[in-house]
C-alpha cells in the first residue's frame, strides 16, 4: 500500500522556490530525509503533515486529498507529527500535555485516553515524569514528550522532523528499536542530520538538495556512489573536497583522490557529502570517529 503519494509538489515563499518538483512514493517502512540547511526538509515534512499545502503538483496521504477540510481530518486521526520546534501550554505536567494533545485528537473517552497517555510516556521512559511540570524538564526530555503525542492513537502515518535533536546516545537507541518496531506495519518519515540514524534503521535514503530529490536508494547505494573516491593520508591532497582527522591520526578525505592512495571503504556519509558537496558545511572539523 502506499501511504504517501507525491506528484511534481512545488511549494515557493516569495519568490524563493523551496521544493521543486517533488515525485515521491513512500509505503510501508521507515524513509531517512537527509539534506543540508535549507534544502526543503522542514517544508516537505509539513506538506506532509497536512501544515502546509503545495502551491503545484498533487498530494495523496494515506488515499485521501489533504486540500479537501474533510479529508484533511481523516488524515490527522491516523497521523503523528513531531515538528522540528515545539512549544508547551504554559503549566502544563508532563501528563497534561499528551492528554491535552488526545484531546485534540478526538480522544473522547477519558478512561480510555488516560491509559493510552500513560501507555505513550512509558514508551518514551517518562512514565515516572508523569507529574512533573513540563518547564522543568530538560532538553531531552522535551523531545520525548513530543514523541509522545506523536504516537498517540497508534497512528498509521508518522511524520518525525529531528527527532533525536537533544537526545543523548542511550535515547537514541530507544528511539531507534521503538521507530524500528513501529514501522513494521506503518509508513514513518524521519528528517534527521545524524547520518548514523539512517544507516543504523532506516531502509531507504532520500538526499533532498536545492529544493529536488538528489538520490533515492538504500544506505548501502548511497555509500556506493562515494566509491573509488575516499582515502586515507597523512596530509590533506590536492583533490579533496572534504578532510578531517580520524582518531588514528591519519586524514579521511573525499574527492578525487590522487595515483596510488589508500582508498577505504565509503560510507552513506561520504557519499551524501558528494552529493550536497560543501552545502552542509564551510569546513568540517577534525575529530575522531
Amino acid at each position: 500500500m502506499t501511504d504517501i503519494q507525491l506528484t511534481t509538489v512545488g511549494k515557493s515563499y516569495g519568490r524563493r522556490r523551496v521544493l521543486a518538483g517533488i515525485t515521491l512514493d513512500v509505503g510501508t517502512g521507515v524513509l531517512g530525509l537527509l539534506g543540508p540547511n535549507g534544502a526543503g526538509k522542514t517544508t516537505l515534512l509539513r506538506v506532509l503533515a497536512t501544515v502546509a499545502l503545495p502551491d503545484t503538483g498533487r498530494v495523496e496521504l494515506l488515499g485521501r486529498d489533504p486540500r479537501d477540510p474533510s479529508a484533511r481530518a481523516a488524515i490527522r486521526r491516523r497521523l503523528g507529527y513531531v515538528p522540528q520546534q515545539t512549544g508547551f501550554p504554559s503549566g502544563f505536567t508532563t501528563f497534561e500535555y499528551v492528554d491535552y494533545v488526545a484531546i485534540l485528537k478526538e480522544m473522547t473517552d477519558r478512561r480510555a485516553r488516560h491509559d493510552e497517555v500513560r501507555r505513550v510516556l512509558d514508551v518514551v521512559g517518562l512514565a515516572g515524569m508523569a507529574r512533573r511540570r513540563v518547564w522543568r524538564l530538560s532538553g531531552g526530555m522535551k523531545r520525548r514528550l513530543v514523541i509522545a503525542q506523536a504516537l498517540l492513537g497508534d497512528p498509521r502515518l508518522m511524520i518525525l522532523d529531528e527527532p533525536t535533536v537533544g537526545l543523548d546516545p542511550e535515547q537514541r537507541l530507544r528511539f531507534r528499536d521503538t521507530i524500528s518496531a513501529l514501522a513494521e506495519d506503518r509508513c514513518v518519515v524521519v528528517s534527521t542530520h545524524q547520518t548514523e540514524d539512517v544507516t543504523a534503521f532506516c531502509p531507504r535514503v532520500v538526499v533532498l538538495h536545492e529544493g529536488g530529490i538528489r538520490f533515492d536508494g538504500s544506505p548501502r547505494l548511497l555509500a556506493a556512489t562515494a566509491t573509488g573516491r575516499v582515502w586515507r593520508s597523512d596530509r590533506r591532497d590536492p583533490g579533496a573536497r572534504l578532510a578531517w582527522r580520524t582518531g588514528d591520526g591519519t586524514l579521511r578525505q573525499v574527492g578525487s583522490p590522487p595515483p596510488g592512495a589508500e582508498l577505504v571503504e565509503p560510507s552513506a556519509e561520504d557519499g551524501y557529502l558528494l552529493l550536497v558537496g560543501e552545502a552542509e558545511t564551510d569546513a568540517v572539523p577534525e575529530a575522531g570517529t
